[in-house]
């Protein structure tokens, strides 16, 4: 296992709708293997497979609080399938746009289907954080940030931002990537 290099927005990847896996081979499963090694060192809650670079519908998540046993989840080709009604306002904050924290609303409660690592069918209700998280990974394989829930000119403004910092955070992660090896 390694940790992966995090794609630092703007980057067109993080724009780019993903393709459904067709097949879970050792490839997959060795990239499911550094995503979450990825997103633990990060330290993270979610991370979808463009935010390494890749095209494939993947995400990975674990909410489990510091102190608790890892609770990982990893989906393959995860779908939404019923949203409740009610929304709650919380505060995002993206691996992909380091330090950028924004309020968004979303449905408190979500139902899904995926494969887990194993190629089995899975379905899952999630509510709170981890329906948050969810929902936040699915949106990157969707090509959509936390950022574009703002206005054009609030998420220009970001994202200007972030390409002047990102030399210097790029630099950085691969130093701590180096470190960790």
């Amino acid at each position: 296992m390694s940790l992966l290099p995090i794609v630092i927005a703007p980057d067109r990847r993080l724009k780019a709708r993903c393709l459904p896996v067709e097949r879970i081979d050792d490839n997959l499963h060795a990239m499911i293997q550094n995503m979450l090694e990825t997103m633990y060192d990060a330290p993270g809650i979610g991370l979808a497979a463009p935010q390494i670079g890749s095209d494939k519908r993947v995400i990975v998540v674990d909410v489990a609080r510091e102190g608790q046993d890892k609770q990982p989840y990893c989906m393959v080709n995860p779908q939404i399938t019923l949203k409740s009604d009610e929304y709650v306002m919380m505060n995002e904050g993206c691996l992909s746009l380091p330090d950028i924290f924004i309020d968004i609303e979303r449905p408190e409660k979500i139902r899904l289907t995926y494969l887990d690592e194993r190629e089995e069918p899975r379905e899952l209700e999630a509510d709170g954080l981890l329906s948050r998280c969810i929902q936040h990974e699915i949106d990157h394989l969707d090509g959509v940030l936390h950022v574009d829930y703002l206005s054009r000119i609030k998420r220009e403004l970001i994202l200007r931002k972030l390409a002047k910092q990102k030399p210097t955070l790029m630099a950085e992660r691969a130093e701590r990537r180096a470190t960790a090896e």
